[in-house]
């Protein structure tokens, strides 16, 4: 094997921020690294300050045990830990983190200032690193606890600060990582501050109180218990009941040992329990907690330790399948098989046990209803045909009359030569109108989508929206994450037609834009903020664009709609009278055309 080049040991600080790469992908690997060291020191009461969605600082504040000046010059040092010892302690593990190398990855890329004082020190000493050199190491007053301040992330590797994504979306991490660690620990306290405004503030609570915290308001109703306890693993948890089903999977909370994961394979054993239940393309909502023997898991086959390999990986599918299928028929979740049952037929507590009865039947055959009533019956006919008699048809009865249609020469009931335009609808999905040249076949709700798209993005720019006030404003409760997204979406929301009030987590909507049915208004904001959450490529369209674009998908008319022929006109002429008509918003084609020439080649 030849090399071009002679083999070279990496500088200390090349190697650290090649490892922080592994470890340090965004803010939100580093709210998540020093919040769980904060859970691993003992605290009970835990406060995340970011600004700039992290990008500028993130700073976690802790009550927990602290750390000597000994142990602060350590700790920023590769794989120094607490934590292990050995490598068979890797199969014992019941902390976070234990690897030793967050903290140093960390120190590579950013400004980092740790302050820690024990219970019984008299002072605290503070420790200031900038690429992994300490610059300062000083005492200092303070609380016991520690205080973690990690300033200008990836300062020195502009090339990844320039991956990062817009504000809006690193705060969303963020968020998901606080939720993650606040969820696993319920007994804990928790507190998020971003740009100096409190965004979030769970006091210790159960899981259920935390689950509700952080779901939202309505999520207790919505809440389905699980408990399962067997020789391979504990699950506890709760999932949501089918009909809160989303298109998203946001609601997805899987813990190790109270330790966050993501599983595929057991995501599906739970999609096999809702199965029946939800529409396909949605997802169940769950926050399930496993517990298992440390030594039959494996969570060090991933640098952020979100995965994990199981010993008896097809038992806990079972086990776990089997456990929620239990729960949502225990709850009466799951439909029955008699979906007409009248619990009035079941039988009385009182009787239960007891041994049935035949009753007793006696019949008096000579008894004759009519005997004192003064009927006489007709004799017996001798015949089928001596039923009919007496029965005098004022006319005369030529068969099966049939209401009949008369044929015309269109395919409409109004005369052709005064309309200015044929259309039929297929299947109630496609619109099928004539042209010089041809046909031309529109989708109906590709083309309904680029209609609203415009009318909106016209609306935002050009002129007052077009609302419909309501007569009472309509309650819709959001989780945190939601009304966050609702606050920072207020202005462009504004613009397309929506009013609203904001307060804590439930919205008051006044009015909405005009064509949104007001059964639909809850549904279509919700989804709106649900996408807003979820990534999106960086495709250099505005928020109001895509704004626009999320909004005329869940307006426009469906398929499977029927449409009166004068709606289908419309929708055709309004179609043509778009700046970019053949293109749906999302790039879908509105419609297709068929020429004379391509109808008579199916004739051949």
């Amino acid at each position: 094997m030849s090399l071009p080049k002679d083999i070279i040991l990496l500088p200390e600080h090349v190697a650290n921020q090649i490892a922080a790469g592994e470890v340090v992908q965004r803010p939100a690997s580093v709210v998540k690294e020093l919040m769980e060291n904060a859970v691993d020191a003992g605290a009970t009461q835990i406060t995340l300050v970011l600004k700039g969605a992290g990008k500028t600082l993130i700073q976690v504040i802790d009550n927990g045990s602290g750390m000597t000046p000994e142990n602060v010059s350590l700790c920023f040092a590769r794989h120094a830990t607490s934590k292990i010892s050995a490598a068979e302690d890797l199969f014992a593990l019941s902390t976070k983190g234990f690897r030793g190398e967050a903290m140093a990855s960390i120190a590579a890329i950013a400004h980092v200032a740790l302050k820690t004082k024990t219970l019984e020190a008299p002072q605290g000493v503070e420790c200031i690193i900038e690429g992994s050199e300490v610059v300062s190491q000083s005492p200092c007053v303070m609380q016991a606890g520690t205080v973690v301040s990690v300033k200008n992330l990836f300062y020195n590797i502009p090339a990844r600060r320039n991956f990062l994504k817009g504000d809006h979306i690193e705060l969303k991490h963020c968020i998901e990582e606080f939720h993650r660690v606040a969820l696993a620990h319920s007994q804990i306290g928790f507190k998020m501050i971003h740009q100096d405004h409190d965004l979030f503030h769970y006091a210790a609570a159960n899981v259920r109180q935390r689950i509700v915290s952080v779901l939202g308001g309505k999520a207790n109703e919505r809440l389905v218990p699980v408990e399962e306890n067997t020789e391979i693993v504990h699950v506890s948890g709760f999932v949501l009941k089918p009909e809160f089903a989303k298109k998203s999977r946001g609601d997805q909370y899987f813990f190790v040992n109270d330790r966050f994961i993501r599983s595929a394979y057991l995501n599906h054993a739970v999609n096999a329990a809702f199965e029946g239940m939800i529409k396909p393309g949605f997802h169940p909502g769950y926050v399930l907690f496993l517990k298992v023997n440390p030594a039959a898991i494996d969570i060090n086959i991933h640098p952020t330790k979100t995965e994990v390999k199981f010993e008896e990986e097809q038992s806990i599918y079972a086990v776990l399948r089997a456990c929620v299928k239990h729960s949502l028929g225990q709850f009466n979740i799951m439909p029955l098989l008699d979906f007409e049952r009248d619990s009035s037929m079941d039988t009385h507590y009182s009787l239960q046990g007891q041994t049935p009865k035949i009753p007793q039947i006696e019949v008096d055959a000579d008894f004759n209803p009519f005997a004192n009533s003064g009927y006489h019956p007709k004799p017996e006919a001798g015949s089928w045909s001596s039923l009919y008699v007496g029965l005098q048809a004022e006319e005369p009865w030529h068969g099966l009359e049939v209401e009949s249609q008369e044929v015309t020469g269109t395919l409409f009931e109004e005369d052709a030569q005064e309309m200015d335009q044929i259309t039929v609808q297929i299947q109630n999905k496609f619109i099928v109108t004539t042209i010089k040249q041809g046909l031309i076949v529109v989708h109906q709700n590709f083309a309904h989508q680029r209609i609203i798209y415009e009318r909106l993005l016209r609306t935002a720019t050009l002129q007052e929206p077009d609302s419909q006030q309501k007569l009472f404003p309509q309650k819709i409760e959001l989780n945190s994450v939601q009304a966050l997204c609702a606050a920072q979406m207020e202005e462009a929301l504004l613009s397309i037609g929506f009013d609203f009030d904001l307060e804590q987590s439930t919205m008051a909507l006044k009015a909405v834009p005009a064509g949104l049915s007001e059964n639909e208004a809850e549904k279509v904001m919700l989804a709106i903020l649900d996408d807003e959450m979820n990534d999106r490529p960086n495709d250099g369209f505005s928020s109001m664009d895509n704004l626009a674009r999320s909004l005329a998908t869940k307006m426009a008319i469906k398929s499977g709609h029927k449409l009166t022929v004068q709606e289908q006109r419309d929708l055709i002429n309004e179609l043509f009278s778009c700046k970019e008509p053949d293109r749906s918003p999302n790039q879908r084609r509105t419609f297709i055309t068929l020429d004379t020439q391509d109808l008579e080649q199916k004739f051949i």
